[in-house]
């Protein structure tokens, strides 16, 4: 079995700040572990089966780290750089759109609480999805996926590749 990927953590210059984001855009559970040091995300569900029931496996938990003192790490005072990474290309996560929520309701409630939106209603062919994204008031980019379906459309408007 290959090195497993567990968690993925986010920095932000403030981390309260940023739970309530991810709480108010994702509808995610954001637990302090310690509160003003780390936030846990906890999305929530189970990666469905073929036949749409939840699997016995969670989905990947995520955290938010203050940039200036990432822990954790062997120094209690923490270690540089502590600024955040600006003006340049980031890792991008790519979050699956609920069934039950839309793409455009994440972007506008992100946007509204300072995200800067990439791109909209754009398709692409090779692994079949809509997708659109935003750069988060810390750096931080997210890429939105809907499935495509069976033989889609694009909608009016909608570009495509």
């Amino acid at each position: 079995m290959p090195n497993t990927l567990i968690f993925v953590d986010f920095p932000s210059d403030d981390i309260t700040a940023s739970a309530a984001f991810y709480e108010e855009v994702f509808g995610w559970v954001v637990e302090p572990r310690p509160a003003n040091v780390f936030y846990r995300i906890v999305p929530g569900g189970h990666f469905p089966l073929d036949n749409g029931e939840p699997s016995p496996i969670g989905n990947l938990h995520m955290g938010l780290y203050d940039a200036a003192n990432a822990r954790p790490h062997p120094d209690a005072a923490g270690v540089d750089p502590r600024e955040l990474a600006r003006g340049g290309r980031t890792a991008r996560t790519w979050i699956l759109v609920d069934d039950d929520d839309s793409e455009d309701r994440i972007l506008d409630t992100a946007e509204r609480l300072g995200a800067t939106v990439l791109w909209r209603h754009h398709y692409w062919a090779e692994f079949n999805g809509f997708n659109g994204a935003f750069e988060d008031p810390w750096g931080n980019t997210f890429i939105l996926w809907s499935k495509g379906g069976d033989d889609p459309e694009l909608p009016e408007g909608y570009t495509g590749e």
